[in-house]
Formats: C-alpha cells, structure tokens, sequence
C-alpha cells in the first residue's frame, strides 16, 4: 500500500511539473477524452485525489446514481478560475492519499493513463518506469472493474517490447508497454504504436 502511494504520489509530482510554464491557449488543447480539455482531465485527477468514501457516495445519491454526473460535477468543483489555479489545487493534491472506493492500482492507473490523455496531445513525453508500467499492465490485462480492459484484449496475445510484461492468448501484439496500457483502456490511437495480427482487431475494440 505504502509503496503503491509513494508510485501514485510520483506520478502526480511528475504530471504538474510537465504542465508548470504552460500557456493558457495550450491548456485548452482537446485531451484524449472524448469532449474534455487537457485543464479539465487534470481537473479530474484532482477530483479523485480529493474525493473520499463518503463523499463519492454522497454524490453518487445526489446525482441519482448518474457516475458520469458525478465525474461532472466533481471536476467542475476542482477547474478553479483559470489555468493557474487548476494547476495550484492539483499541485496541492500530489500527497493526497484520500481517494473514491477503488482498488489503489486503479488510482495508479488513472494518473498514468489520463497524464497519458493530457501529455500526448501537448507533445509531452515521459519516460515511466518500466516497473510502475509493467504493474499497471498486469492490472489491467486481469479485470475490468474501472474500465473495460481485460475484456478489450479477449482472444489476443500481448508481449511488451521494453518489458517483461505478457498476457492472454491469441493473435499477437507487441509493442511498449505504455502503448499496451493505453490501447487496453480504450485509446486506440497508441494501436499505431504496436505490430503483430491481432494489432487490427484491437484498434476496433478501442472505437
């Protein structure tokens, strides 16, 4: 547990950092999630770093049980007035180790994968540890309980190209493991970052 904090804590640490100096314009960049700025995803995490047990469900009721209201509202609550100050609260969250009632590698996996949402279209790149990916490869190749993901790779072989990670049976698709992570959760534009048969297959499980 301590260990997978101090993962998620470096990570956020890493994220506002990359953002530190960015332009207002840039902040509206359109992110990897779908109708979301790169500002509002990083509202998001900041959110999740702030939402404990019993606000979430709070919330949840609140919004009769709509998630997708509630991740609405939530990260409404956390956008702040301008750029600067977005970056300020998320800044302020890096030690947080509140977080809403998920598995504590999923809260890894969200800093990853959404940095991931925020960086990629800014042309920022971050050389992860190849261990903090591996982890979260595994995680993700085993369950769908956050985001459909082990169910997105049914059928498939998956052997990353920087790692030691493997998983599943099938038509192959190798490539690094970061673009492994991201094409498993649903961004199918890392697929071009990948080889093998079942490359193909994947890309149409992420549209």
């Amino acid at each position: 547990m301590t260990d997978l904090w101090h993962l998620i804590h470096a990570e956020r640490a890493a994220l506002a950092d990359d953002l530190t100096g960015l332009s207002d314009e840039r902040w509206a960049t359109p992110s990897l999630c779908t109708g979301l700025t790169v500002r509002e995803v990083l509202a998001h995490l900041t959110a999740a770093a702030r939402l404990g047990p019993v606000r979430w469900l709070a919330g949840v009721i609140r919004c009769r049980f709509d998630f997708d209201r509630q991740v609405a509202m939530r990260l409404a609550e956390q956008l702040g007035a301008d750029p600067a100050e977005t970056l300020a609260r998320f800044r302020a969250s890096v030690p947080s180790r509140t977080k809403p009632p998920l598995p504590l590698r999923a809260m890894l996996g969200e800093t990853v994968v959404h940095g991931e949402d925020i960086r990629r279209p800014l042309g920022i790149r971050r050389a992860y540890p190849v261990d903090v990916l591996t982890r979260l490869a595994t995680y993700y190749a085993s369950t769908d309980q956050v985001v459909l993901a082990k169910g997105r790779i049914g059928a498939l072989r998956l052997e990353a190209s920087d790692g030691p990670f493997t998983a599943g049976a099938g038509a192959l698709v190798t490539g690094p493991t970061l673009a492994l992570i991201m094409a498993m959760t649903g961004r199918g534009t890392y697929c071009d970052e990948l080889r093998g048969e079942g490359v193909e297959l994947l890309r149409e499980r992420c549209a």
